[in-house]
């Protein structure tokens, strides 16, 4: 892997400093066939959010988006891309591509993501409990010969695996790896991806972000610091890929630059760990976790369709619909948590985004 592709010196300083990338959705019409108008409208409203990035072709625009008869990765990669480039940004805006799949499915994206201009894949280890983690990690470096990548901790919930210390020291070992989204949902497993990248010689290669939508502030806020042979190593959460980002997204960019602002003081305020809970309790009406996370893409869907930015619920799987109740969770957070939302941003923008 001597000729691997790089990030520009400007997107890795970026990176590591902490951006917010929210987690594309779908936009589909009531016949379940994509809104392109809508889904432009999605890209225009995360650029316009100030977000540093956004993650296509995930686990929130639908995996499902790979089936034969849809066929709509490289459409929604396309659509996205093409208006990061119309909006000719004097930022810096981090374009990923989610890639999973066995090895020769993995390694077909990475080459059509590179293709499309996106800059780092979101490599996921979903699905794929028949290989060993050698197997993983020899099918991260295979991709890594196309595009950076950027690691995933999917939690078991929704189709990932626990992973061993061993595996992500390997993971980080691997040149091409830039950064880490650790989403288990769990502490133990986030301090082992953690406590792995410290063990590595690429340690401050690796930016290492939060997609832990149920911790998502003290994650932000924690410096984690490990004993390693004599030494003392320190490393930071610094940002987040997260389909909690999705929505809100104009209030999320202001709380990761207020984060910045306070993380290094010694003392953190309670107000935080309070805030941690508001966000947290938002999250578990968007996402469903008392239902196994089943209406956690359309819960996404709602808010979306509360500001005007979605015409509905709709999923590409009919059987994906609200919970029980969640809508009148999603209620009590709007009104628990006023200064949580973003929707005066989005009434203000909402018609120039449609155009």
């Amino acid at each position: 892997m001597t000729n691997l592709k790089r990030l520009s010196s400007e997107l890795n300083r970026a990176l590591h400093e902490g951006l917010v990338i929210p987690a594309h959705p779908l936009a589909l019409d009531s016949d379940r066939q994509l809104d392109a108008g809508r889904q432009r409208a999605l890209t225009r409203y995360y650029i316009a959010s100030g977000a540093g990035g956004i993650a296509v072709g995930v686990h929130t625009t639908q995996f499902s988006i790979r089936d034969k008869a849809i066929d709509l990765y490289e459409t929604v990669l396309r659509l996205a891309a093409e208006e990061v480039q119309k909006a000719k940004l004097d930022r810096p805006f981090i374009q990923v591509a989610g890639i999973c799949g066995p090895t020769e499915q993995a390694v077909a994206e990475a080459i059509l993501a590179a293709k499309l201009g996106y800059d780092v894949g979101l490599v996921s280890m979903g699905g794929l409990q028949d290989l060993t983690e050698a197997q993983l990690i020899k099918r991260v470096e295979q991709i890594a010969e196309h595009i950076p990548v950027f690691g995933f901790y999917l939690q078991p919930s929704v189709g990932g695996r626990i992973l061993s210390f061993d595996f992500w020291k390997a993971f980080a070992d691997i040149p091409g790896v830039v950064a880490i989204k650790m989403a288990p949902f769990n502490r133990y497993q986030t301090i082992d991806v953690v406590r792995a990248v410290c063990y590595s010689k690429r340690c401050d290669e690796i930016a290492l972000y939060t997609g832990n939508d149920d911790n998502i502030v003290n994650d932000l806020l924690t410096t984690y610091r490990f004993n390693i042979e004599g030494k003392s190593i320190e490393k930071t959460i610094v940002g987040g890929l997260l389909g909690h980002w999705a929505v809100w997204t104009q209030k999320a960019v202001e709380l990761l630059e207020q984060i910045k602002l306070v993380r290094n003081n010694q003392e953190i305020s309670k107000d935080w760990l309070m805030k941690n809970i508001a966000i947290t309790d938002s999250n578990a009406a968007f996402f469903d976790p008392s239902h196994h996370y089943e209406g956690c893409i359309p819960g996404i869907h709602e808010v979306l369709r509360r500001q005007g930015l979605l015409a509905g619920l709709w999923c590409l799987d009919r059987e994906e619909i609200l919970s029980p109740g969640q809508l009148e969770e999603i209620d009590r957070v709007y009104a628990s948590y006023p200064s949580l939302n973003d929707d005066a941003f989005v009434k203000l923008h909402l018609n120039e985004w449609l155009k």
